[in-house]
């Protein structure tokens, strides 16, 4: 599930009328776009934002994740700011976002995982339709060099697209479906889809949820990913990040 996903399921807890708003959590497991970012480990994740008039605002969220998914990364960190607002019936944002994976980089290439994206939605009742679109010069590290696929491509201009709706069950529950489609630019075999759903609630103040997720990649690009580098025991870790997993989540809003 992208962020900006998760963020449009948790609006309505989560931004009051004070200009400092945030949120805490724990996942059984981190699942971004379909990919299990913590290697199917518990995952600690906050988020803070600061609302400005006329709809603008910046913040920040931050996950835990694991080495064995993003070489020498122990936090994922996002940095946005952008624009709210509405037209009608229909919401709109527009946010600038940069992911930041502090020490971790794909060694052999000297690459970092760090990425920029203009992100662009709208709400409208209960549909999301959003997309981002790369702008630093690669997407997640994606090259030439690490993916070893031609000579000096990189993967600016990469996007993904997702459409969601929530269904309002009765008794406090709601069901958020979601679908998304990635494509990396220069590197078509490394596209894919993603598909998840998540049913949540808000018991005694926290904000209970269980999810699904999946990815898809066509050409089986993803099925035994590594990054190459042994533990300390000198093994190595393979997963297929993509599968089926279930998840779930429990936060509090301030």
């Amino acid at each position: 599930m992208g962020c900006a996903t998760l963020l449009w399921i948790i609006s309505g807890a989560s931004w009051g009328q004070d200009a400092w708003s945030g949120n805490l959590a724990v996942a059984s497991q981190y699942v971004s776009r379909g990919f299990q970012q913590s290697w199917g480990k518990p995952a600690w994740q906050a988020g803070l934002e600061f609302e400005m008039p006329h709809g603008w605002y910046a913040g920040s969220w931050l996950s835990t994740i694991s080495p064995y998914a993003i070489e020498g990364g122990y936090v994922e960190m996002d940095l946005y700011a952008g624009k709210r607002g509405n037209i009608g019936d229909v919401g709109y944002h527009a946010t600038l976002y940069g992911y930041v994976y502090p020490g971790a980089r794909v060694a052999v290439a000297k690459t970092r995982y760090n990425y920029s994206e203009f992100v662009v939605g709208a709400d409208w009742k209960n549909w999301s339709l959003v997309y981002s679109l790369t702008v630093s010069r690669d997407y997640f590290g994606d090259n030439s060099q690490t993916l070893g696929v031609g000579t000096r491509s990189h993967s600016r201009g990469s996007g993904y697209l997702e459409l969601a709706r929530r269904l309002e069950l009765g008794k406090g529950f709601s069901l958020t479906v979601h679908y998304g489609r990635q494509r990396i630019n220069h590197f078509a075999e490394y596209n894919w889809q993603d598909a998840g759903a998540t049913l949540s609630r808000n018991i005694a103040g926290f904000d209970v949820a269980i999810a699904y997720g999946r990815a898809r990649n066509a050409h089986g690009v993803y099925r035994r990913v590594t990054t190459g580098v042994p533990d300390e025991n000198g093994h190595l870790h393979f997963s297929d990040p993509g599968s089926g997993t279930w998840y779930f989540t429990m936060g509090h809003s301030f």
